[in-house]
């Protein structure tokens, strides 16, 4: 059974269209189970009716012409219950529903599984069967199975679909909707650029070309090229081979002959597909091709088939190295899975807004784009990326949501919120030089978080207090090693100089987790839960000791460098690192280097942390939260993960209650207590956040302004009270359309999630 399975899925995964794809699926089920029908409903969205759209053994003049409603017949009744439907006599049971023009009056059996993706049901696979009886439980559990394994394929076979400009009943695509969740707030229209790995054929996307020739060319080039690689490794080997052994060479050779696959890439050319993509789809023909076959020999040559696809398109991409993109002035970059190093590839004045197929609304990249004031959506995992290059797109950061072939009436919506989120960031500007004081007088430090020395002009000129956050990892991933103590010490001293006197807080080495380096591998079952932070750190006491060091001399003589440790779970690693940063002090001064002894504090970010906040604050000068991994660690939910990035809640009311203790306790024995997390940098959680006493909030710098701009607006008693109904709730989605609705009470509708008037 796992053999077919397997088989269905990568036949099902190479079909070009989603009508090939049911087909072969309802063909390869009909054969597999030995059933006389096999057919799939799917359900059309707009007009909530299931259609007929594939079947072997009903009259195929009915497919695309039966429709039911949402919850008619025995398919609309598997769809509403949302599990499988076993049925020996099925005209017997109420539910049914009888099409003549099927010609399934003749059928008694009945089993229908729903098909579901990301909890929504896309259609109902349905096996019927003359002879009256009940399908056996191993019979239920394969189409149980194949449902599962192919709903995701379902999906993005639409998906493709509708990105060529019909959806599957046959109209003409309008205002398609790509699901992912929020990475960075705003909203962009532009044009799709996609950026993929290198000499990875499976994410080239497709591009039409109007130089036949020239392509044409260069794949010939690129295939001499392959051809000169082999010839030379066989040169080479040829004294350590066997003649049968060096034949394999002349096998490779053979393969790109112009009777094989050379010869199919030149058609595909010749039909206006750019190099790179009718290699792919030769060489994927290919492999389904041997893939399909049952003998071991022939299939393993699948693997030699991708070998050479991989070795001619890392030359195509190398002849194209030198060639200079041309990126649009609306650049929205889309990548399977976005890097930061691919950011610096687009001109920062042309790229409006980030799209990522993997990661969620807490990876590092969305963190990074927030700090760029670049709208983000990431996780949209089925968007066909490699069918949008070149397509007009909108990105809206506020609900993570993608939209393809706009409507005038849809583009004249966003294209009205891009100018009035211009307007709203010119107005902000006068903000610059007045302080964050609340209507009844309270001041609350606004400071940033920064990592590279680009962050430091944007910083000041938001108007930053200070930073609450210097990322010192940044250094050390941006080299092929350690940094030594005087590249340290130059690049916090720049950092301390930039902001002097303002204090800055420079948080000790936190790698691990989705913090790697390249040359300190640390490779876990569960990075999050494992060797990270200040375990690391205190593991190797010779790269802290160093650390600090080189933050102490770069504070000579300005003295307004803080510290802070992170991942701290127990006392114990508090008195530990604070031995540690006593003894490097007085080594430091020993040396004659006149510094102060900074002050020092502990992350807030492990749940054990929260329950021991006297505790630590006894040891330390200050805490500040990082409410990143605070929510993450608290709802085990991991925050790169976009299969559950919808259970991460920064307002979750477990999350809301912890914050709300930790200030508290932090206060009650008389201790500054910040927070650096994005639920500082949201406007309407820094009203929360100061409801609850926080004395600095630390944020992106471009969200400096918004944060102020809602601050000085409110007094603290309005935020307290607000504060009291939020605590009593019990959803996240309450805690924040209440906290949205007070947002537009007091006229800052412009700070919420834009909401389309259907």
């Amino acid at each position: 059974m796992l053999n077919v399975l397997r088989s269905i899925v990568q036949e099902v995964n190479a079909a070009p269209d989603l009508n090939s794809a049911l087909t072969l699926i309802v063909e390869r089920v009909h054969q597999s189970m030995d059933t006389e029908v096999c057919s799939i409903y799917l359900l059309d969205p707009e007009s909530h009716q299931y259609i007929l759209m594939a079947s072997k053994g009903l009259n195929p003049d009915a497919i695309g012409k039966v429709r039911l409603g949402h919850s008619e017949g025995l398919v609309g009744l598997v769809g509403v219950r949302e599990e499988p439907l076993n049925l020996h006599n099925a005209p017997a049971h109420p539910r049914y529903r009888y099409f003549p023009e099927t010609g399934e009056e003749r059928y008694k059996s009945f089993l229908g599984v729903p098909i579901i993706h990301h909890r929504k049901v896309l259609g109902v696979l349905v096996v019927q069967q003359r002879a009256s009886r009940l399908f056996d439980e191993g019979e239920e559990a394969f189409l149980v199975t194949i449902s599962a394994q192919l709903a995701a394929v379902i999906a993005h076979s639409e998906a493709t679909g509708i990105i060529s400009g019909m959806d599957f009943t046959g109209q003409a695509a309008k205002d398609i909707c790509f699901k992912g969740v929020a990475g960075a707030p705003g909203v962009a229209v532009g044009e799709c650029v996609v950026f993929f790995p290198h000499a990875d054929l499976n994410a080239v996307p497709d591009k039409k070309i109007q130089d036949i020739d020239e392509e044409i060319t260069q794949f010939e080039a690129a295939v001499n090229a392959v051809r000169e690689d082999i010839r030379g490794v066989g040169d080479r080997l040829a004294s350590q081979l066997r003649p049968e052994e060096q034949a394999l060479f002349d096998v490779y050779l053979g393969m790109l002959d112009d009777t094989a696959l050379s010869g199919e890439v030149r058609t595909q050319i010749r039909k206006g597909q750019w190099a790179q993509g009718a290699l792919r789809d030769v060489v994927q023909e290919y492999v389904r091709h041997f893939e399909g076959i049952s003998d071991p020999y022939l299939k393993e040559r699948s693997v030699d088939i991708k070998d050479l696809g991989q070795r001619v398109l890392a030359h195509l991409q190398q002849n194209q190295v030198n060639e200079k993109q041309d990126y649009p002035d609306n650049t929205i970059l889309i990548s399977e899975e976005l890097t930061p190093s691919m950011l610096g590839e687009v001109p920062r004045e042309k790229l409006k807004a980030l799209v990522s197929v993997l990661g969620s609304g807490n990876s590092h990249v969305a963190i990074l784009a927030r700090a760029m004031g670049l709208p983000c959506v990431m996780g949209v995992v089925d968007m066909p990326i490699n069918k949008l290059d070149g397509r007009r797109i909108v990105a809206d950061g506020y609900n993570g949501e993608i939209y393809s072939h706009l409507s005038p009436e849809l583009l004249g919506f966003y294209s009205s919120i891009v100018a009035e989120e211009e307007q709203i960031a010119r107005g902000l500007e006068e903000l610059r030089e007045l302080p964050c004081v609340t209507k009844d007088g309270r001041h609350i430090a606004l400071w940033v978080n920064t990592g590279l020395m680009t962050d430091v002009m944007r910083s000041l000129n938001q108007g930053a207090e200070g930073v609450g956050l210097y990322r010192t990892e940044v250094p050390f991933m941006i080299n092929d090693r350690f940094p030594s103590e005087i590249e340290q010490r130059d690049c916090y001293r720049e950092q301390l100089e930039a902001f002097s006197p303002s204090l800055v807080t420079m948080r000790t080495l936190d790698i691990g987790g989705d913090k790697a380096l390249t040359y300190f591998p640390i490779n876990e079952e569960n990075p999050f839960l494992g060797w990270r932070g200040i375990r690391v750190t205190l593991d190797h006491p010779e790269i802290f000791l160093v650390q600090v060091r080189a933050m102490l001399k770069a504070s000579e003589g300005l003295d307004n460098l803080r510290i802070m440790l992170p991942m701290i779970s127990n006392i114990s690693e508090v008195e530990e690192s604070l031995h540690l940063i006593y003894r490097v002090y007085h080594e430091v001064r020993e040396e004659g280097i006149d510094v102060k002894m900074p002050p020092v504090g502990v992350m807030i970010e492990v749940p054990s942390a929260i329950f021991q906040v006297r505790e630590i604050c006894e040891r330390v000068d200050f805490i500040s939260v990082g409410s990143n991994d605070l929510t993450q660690y608290m709802l085990a939910v991991d925050r790169n993960n976009p299969r559950v990035a919808s259970l991460y809640h920064s307002f979750h009311p477990a999350v809301l209650q912890a914050l709300y203790k930790i200030a508290c306790d932090a206060h009650s024995v008389g201790k500054q207590v910040g927070i650096c997390g994005e639920m500082a940098g949201d406007p309407g959680g820094a009203i929360i956040l100061t409801a609850m006493g926080y004395d600095t909030l630390s944020m992106n710098a471009v969200n400096l302004p918004r944060v102020k701009s809602v601050l000085r607006s409110v007094s603290v008693d309005w935020a307290e009270d607000l504060l009291r109904k939020l605590l009593c709730m019990d959803s996240p989605e309450v805690v924040r359309s209440t906290l949205e609705f007070s947002l537009k009470e007091i006229g800052y509708e412009q700070y919420t999630r834009p909401q389309r008037k259907n």
